[in-house]
């Protein structure tokens, strides 16, 4: 996580009693319940959380249904990929409604246009993965137990594992995300730290640039409040005791946050500069990038396109966002490209000297990196374009 926050009511030291109101609904003994959520069996970011009521108050578990991710296909051959999901059909809800598009061991990426907010569940909680939900259309509230964050649209909204949290959008009519689901936790480049841990001046982006909850909910209901929750394969509905949103203060670096991909700050140079000036999350077996808006390389004789290259120990996927890409031709916002390693590719035929007056490009795209082999989901490959690798002809 970006760096150290603390919101609300907290004692002055560490499990150590923190006194309620005499006026709270739920006496407990006079004291709020402190709840540590940690990551990588407590020796990495973790965050101190204050109730009001016990958060392990659970009066029913039982099983939603299952998720069960399926390659597209057993037996195909080695080729680059074109799937086009702008116009993907609006169905389900915020949480049920997300298409698997991508996947290995690391990642699950997901496409969500959603055609309601909610279906059976409001509240969401994801307990085997920390999630990446870039905002490629409309805005709304994001609502935790850490308290209210607005999100917009460019948005990157990064939720660690096991927070319950519910969406509100401004406008369902036009919430469309990626999901980006991860299996380890999401962190900043460690090269964009400097050893006291404050983010070095060349760097991309800073800490002003991340934005936390700023306002607790301290919700004091007590009524049954049902929570979809997901771990891995599984979808488990629970029955709270009691509303979740009980929080009367916080602290720590483990907490919800946004990054807008407007605060990206370009790294240029005179000639085309390498993907890796682009990475903005750091994640275990791959990498999130921004390519954003940009001046472009200005030697005299510079070439303006990525030059041909093999992804020796990667699987490439890149999201267009808008903006005309420089070195593709046919794809369109809401396309995703799939480069895997093993072949080359690069720039198409006449994009070349297509870019050698150009001096800017407006492009925005999403890109993740993978170690391992990614497998298209079978929901996928019907919007996959058959012809794409000879596009290069």
């Amino acid at each position: 996580m970006p760096f150290y926050r603390s919101l609300g009511r907290i004692p002055p030291k560490r499990h150590t009693r923190l006194s309620l109101d005499p006026d709270t609904s739920f006496k407990n003994e006079g004291l709020a319940y402190e709840h540590v959520i940690t990551t990588e069996g407590f020796w990495r970011a973790f965050s101190t959380i204050y109730h009001l009521k016990p958060p392990t108050r659970i009066r029913d578990a039982r099983l939603h249904r299952r998720v069960q991710l399926h390659p597209a296909f057993d037996d195909h051959p080695l080729r680059h990929h074109h799937l086009k999901t702008r116009d993907i059909e609006r169905s389900g809800d915020l949480y049920e409604g997300r298409v698997p598009m991508f996947f290995n061991q690391d990642v699950v990426s997901y496409r969500c246009r959603p055609e309601k907010a909610y279906g059976s569940f409001e509240y969401y909680r994801n307990g085997g993965a920390d999630e990446v939900i870039f905002v490629n259309r409309g805005g709304g509230t994001l609502e935790s137990l850490y308290g209210k964050l607005r999100y917009r649209e460019g948005d990157y909204v990064v939720i660690p594992r096991t927070t319950t949290y519910r969406l509100v959008p401004d406008d369902i009519s036009v919430e469309d995300h990626l999901i980006l689901e991860t299996f380890s936790p999401v962190s900043i480049p460690k090269r964009y730290k400097n050893i006291d841990g404050q983010m070095t001046l060349d760097a991309p982006y800073c800490e002003r640039d991340f934005h936390s909850p700023i306002e607790l909910i301290e919700n004091d209901e007590e009524n049954d409040v049902d929570v979809l929750v997901k771990d891995r394969d599984r979808l488990s509905a629970m029955t709270l005791a009691s509303h979740p949103f009980d929080v009367i203060g916080w602290d720590g670096f483990l907490y919800p946050f946004t990054f807008n991909v407007d605060d990206f700050e370009p790294i240029t140079g005179t000639t085309h500069m390498p993907p890796p000036i682009h990475q903005t999350f750091d994640c275990r077996g791959y990498v999130i990038c921004t390519f954003a808006p940009r001046y472009l390389d200005h030697h005299p004789d510079a070439i303006k396109v990525p030059y041909v290259h093999d992804n020796v120990e990667a699987d490439e996927v890149l999201f267009y966002v808008r903006g005309n890409f420089g070195s593709r031709k046919g794809v369109e916002p809401g396309s995703f490209t799939l480069h895997p390693q093993g072949i080359p590719h690069g720039p198409h035929p006449g994009t070349i000297m297509a870019s050698m007056d150009a001096d800017r490009t407006e492009e925005l795209a999403v890109m993740f990196d993978t170690q391992h082999r990614l497998h298209i989901a079978e929901e996928a490959i019907s919007m996959d374009d058959p012809d794409y690798p000879k596009s290069w002809l």
